[in-house]
């Protein structure tokens, strides 16, 4: 293991991809792989390029890598195709795409087939930025398959989501606002030279004044045609300051003399009752409260565990949020609960800071009130900030 970790962070191009086929097909060796790579990660900025069908994603990709080349940087490329109903493959492939990046070092093109998951994405997806990362990537680039409005997971993977649109869409602007509109950080009207340009960035523009940011981010408007590399570094520099702008709002986001403290873990898990087998029948642990929160499509089951708990979340049904963790990371920990004196004020603080909540207050399991904060401001780890009592 630590050979293989030697070599990936030494730009070793077969053992990466060793690795990354490892990832994918859940080894006995990836876990710990990931769990050795955790220190090295933190350097590369991950972008999720997402949108419609048809709006030339694979073709930005490839110019924005050939731009990120150019500043002698670095960027591995996850591009996730449909799965072949023959070999169970990316239908396209890195063989057809971005072919004149194969013999540069400095690029890393990995196809990953969706293999029945939703939203976008493989369920391999985020291990594989995390490879990428550590591997001392400067950049990684993930093209989602293009689904359609739904297509939202790429945001909690992503550090920055760009969302790519082309001119003949009109009124499908305004249809699909409720679903990716809403988690750009950057827009892209790709193929700008075809008529209708300018009437997509009106739309954009009128879904952009329905409210401001938690954050104070405006979202970037700008416009490409990616065959011939126009408008793709203006994309790249609108990535980069988006990037300055998270890392800023991390720099002040929560007051360390708040008095704060862990009130549970959130574990994601197929079955309580399977989990408990172990918890309750291995450790002897015992269970404080069950519940049902019906808003939130979730069973829950509370252990303390000292002065903190462990929290088991059961999926009510499939596509809520556990059930769609579930099937995009598998069973584990969802996020880090901390209780706080004063749940507003810690609110004002992050919103000044230009930290992305992903929910306004709200009552969950025993009636606490509380506030989920995006993993993009705190580096990685989804945060549920809770009223103490």
């Amino acid at each position: 293991m630590p050979d293989w970790i030697d070599q990936i962070s030494g730009g070793d191009v077969r053992a990466l991809a060793r690795a990354a086929t490892a990832i994918e097909n859940h080894a006995p060796e990836a876990a710990g792989l990931l769990r050795q790579l955790r220190d090295r990660t933190g350097h590369a900025i991950i972008a999720g390029i997402t949108g419609p069908p048809g709006a030339g994603k694979s073709t930005l990709v490839d110019a924005l890598a050939r731009a990120i080349r150019r500043e002698r940087k670095t960027v591995g490329i996850l591009a996730v195709d449909p799965t072949s109903r023959v070999s169970g493959g990316a239908i396209l492939g890195d063989r057809i795409r971005m072919q004149d990046h194969h013999s540069d070092p400095g690029v890393f093109i990995r196809s990953l087939a969706t293999r029945g998951a939703s939203g976008g994405l493989a369920r391999a997806t985020a291990d594989l930025a995390r490879l990428l990362d550590g591997s001392g990537k400067d950049y990684v680039m993930i093209e989602t398959v293009g689904v359609g409005q739904d297509e939202v997971e790429i945001a909690s993977v992503a550090d920055i989501t760009v969302l790519v649109l082309v001119p003949g869409m009109g009124d499908d602007v305004q249809a699909i606002k409720a679903g990716i509109m809403e988690i750009a950080d950057i827009f892209v009207i790709n193929k700008a030279d075809h008529p209708g340009a300018d009437r997509v960035e009106h739309e954009i523009q009128a879904v952009l004044t329905l409210g401001p940011r938690p954050d104070g981010w405006i979202p970037p408007i700008i416009k490409t045609v990616a065959t011939d590399s126009s408008g793709v570094d203006r994309v790249l520099e609108a990535i980069d300051g988006y990037a300055t702008h998270r890392r800023n709002a991390k720099s002040q986001i929560l007051n360390p003399k708040s008095g704060f403290s862990i009130d549970h873990l959130g574990v994601a898990v197929k079955s309580i009752e399977a989990a408990l087998g172990i918890y309750e029948g291995q450790l002897g642990m015992q269970v404080a409260l069950r519940e049902t929160v019906a808003h939130e499509k979730v069973h829950v089951a509370m252990l303390p565990a000292g002065g903190p708990r462990i929290e088991l979340l059961e999926p009510v049904e499939p596509d809520s949020v556990i059930g769609r963790f579930l099937a995009r990371r598998g069973e584990g920990l969802h996020h880090v609960a901390l209780r706080v004196p004063d749940l507003n004020a810690a609110i004002e603080r992050l919103r000044a800071a230009g930290a992305r909540l992903l929910n306004e207050p709200q009552t969950g399991a025993g009636g606490h009130r509380y506030v989920f904060v995006h993993p993009a401001s705190t580096a990685g780890v989804l945060l549920e900030l809770i009223q103490d009592t």
